[in-house]
């Protein structure tokens, strides 16, 4: 019921002002009865407090991206550390928030909270936003009376987490773009200019060359079935996602290919490495147990093949094993990392080295998707200069042979 009432809602009201003037207007509030409140401390008496309704198609919110998790972590651990009350901090961030979704959200943990729930116990209701990793560090903060501490740490394990995925996905969507770019720029050709040459051939009354006639056949076929391409691209995708999210193997075989492919493998073998050691610095830094910790770190990894290796490492150290032996044995982790581990475990300073080592590591994986963006960018300018160079010569080819004729 807490849940509900932290909403903030626009109500519709009709009353008297101080002066006896009927008035009418809108207000927001949390319920009826607080909209009611918030009239009468204006001096004015409801007659009629009615919910606003909404339009048929209105917009929805927007959607809450990780993104936004992210900043609203680091302004409440900025108002927690500056000394500002828990509830007045999350009063403080909606305000600031535009994402209405995430201004909510933000209201109903408010209200959890002022209402005798504990941070963790309130965000814990909110799992799609709020992982276990993150309520987990909470708990943890809380329990400890260091709040503010832990707050800081979960926002920047966040805000490195969300900035080496937007590198992932920028490495991995930018070849994805530059090929529907590609075959859109092919379909236009084939659909909208090849007809036109088709038309010109027609009365040369001679055999037209074979390039030539290749391609007026994929123009014809393109323009016949245009829409079934268009279906069986789209069918493609959503199959393939469907797959991925509902198939352990098949998401397994993904992963497994990922890490081999090309150039893109090794970019996605890094961004393992640097959420494998940011993840575990920032939970063993909490005062989490190593091998609940590990827990975490193999749900965090981003990869299946990964995240199984990362178990044997847990069951490895749960029978007594150095962590950085276990990783070891494992022949999936690069000497360095097991070389600062190594250093972490003897000299008691396991969360800096793994620290060093996560910034190390998504360095490299930036400085890999500059490389991987400036490769591609020559490679991309052939594959369209081939495609569409190669279109333009099988139309004038004929016009060529027949000027050698002529």
């Amino acid at each position: 019921m807490a849940t509900q009432a932290a909403a903030s809602h626009t109500y519709v009201w009709q009353g008297v002002d101080r002066r006896g003037n009927k008035t009418k207007g809108e207000i927001t509030g949390t319920t009826q009865a607080n909209a009611k409140a918030l009239l009468r401390k204006q001096g004015i008496v409801a007659n009629s407090v009615k919910k606003k309704s909404e339009p048929l198609f209105a917009k929805r919110g927007k959607k809450i991206k990780p993104a936004d998790v992210a900043v609203f972590t680091r302004q409440l651990a900025t108002m927690v550390k500056a000394g500002v009350p828990l509830i007045q901090s999350f009063d403080i961030v909606a305000e600031g928030v535009d994402n209405p979704s995430m201004r909510n959200l933000i209201n109903e943990v408010k209200a959890d909270v002022a209402g005798g729930s504990s941070l963790a116990g309130s965000l814990n209701k909110h799992p799609q936003y709020f992982d276990e990793l993150f309520c987990n560090l909470v708990e943890s903060g809380e329990q400890s009376g260091a709040l503010e501490t832990m707050l800081d740490r979960v926002a920047t394990y966040k805000e490195k987490t969300e900035a080496l995925k937007s590198k992932i996905k920028k490495a991995l969507n930018y070849p994805i773009a530059v090929v529907a770019v590609a075959l859109v720029v092919t379909g236009i050709l084939l659909v909208k200019v090849v007809p036109q040459f088709a038309e010109t051939f027609s009365g040369f009354g001679s055999e037209l060359p074979a390039f030539t006639l290749f391609v007026l056949k994929i123009s014809e076929f393109t323009q016949e079935w245009w829409w079934v391409i268009l279906l069986g691209i789209a069918a493609t995708v959503w199959m393939f996602g469907q797959a991925k999210r509902r198939s352990a193997a098949f998401s397994a075989g993904v992963d497994r290919f990922m890490l081999k492919a090309p150039i893109v493998g090794d970019i996605v073998e890094q961004s393992v490495y640097a959420r494998f050691s940011r993840t575990l610095a920032t939970t063993f830094a909490a005062g989490v147990p190593l091998v609940d910790a590990l827990d975490s770190v193999a749900g965090a990894a981003g990869n299946s093949v990964y995240a199984n290796t990362i178990r044997e490492v847990k069951e490895d150290v749960t029978s007594g094993t150095q962590l950085n032996v276990a990783i070891r044995s494992t022949g999936m982790f690069p000497s360095m990392l097991m070389q600062m581990v190594a250093i972490g475990e003897e000299s008691g300073a396991l969360d800096e080295m793994l620290d060093k080592v996560a910034t190390h590591y998504e360095d490299e994986v930036d400085n890999s998707v500059d490389g991987l963006t400036s490769l591609l960018e020559p490679l991309i300018m052939s594959v369209l200069g081939i495609l569409v160079g190669g279109l333009m010569i099988a139309m004038y080819l004929p016009i060529f042979m027949l000027g050698s004729v002529v």
